[in-house]
């Protein structure tokens, strides 16, 4: 069943521009949704996130990680230790992004998929012209 919602009218186009521009606003770039999914395991240090994500900078990470505890995606708990321990986990908000984070996860499965059928294909095609 298509759950799309139909979109004949003008005002309504206008509404779902809007909703995606709110909703591309919040997790835009390239690092806000990443962070999420890694944070879907349980609760991180700032360093175990770094090294999960590879090529993110320290300061790119501290701007993506504000951004997402204003939004409330997720919460930052300071311990009073000696060196001071910090962790960041999702919050039951960020949850309501599951679903849209498991299609994005099962679309870039089967888009994947799609390019290296797509070489395969180019692949046999220069190799029957070939012969």
């Amino acid at each position: 069943m298509n759950k799309e919602p139909i979109i004949r009218t003008k005002e309504a186009c206008n509404a779902a521009i809007n909703a995606v521009r709110d909703t591309l606003y919040v997790v835009n770039g390239k690092w806000k949704l990443l962070l999420l999914v890694s944070l879907m395991t349980g609760t991180k240090r700032f360093k175990e996130l770094q090294r999960e994500l590879e090529s993110i900078t320290p300061k790119v990470l501290s701007k993506e990680l504000r951004d997402l505890e204003l939004n409330g995606f997720i919460k930052r708990t300071v311990y009073d230790t000696t060196p001071v321990t910090v962790i960041y986990e999702r919050t039951e908000y960020a949850d309501s992004l599951g679903n849209v984070i498991n299609e994005m996860r099962e679309w870039g499965m089967k888009h994947r998929e799609h390019i290296k059928q797509m070489s395969r294909d180019e692949a046999e095609a220069r190799k029957a012209i070939a012969v």
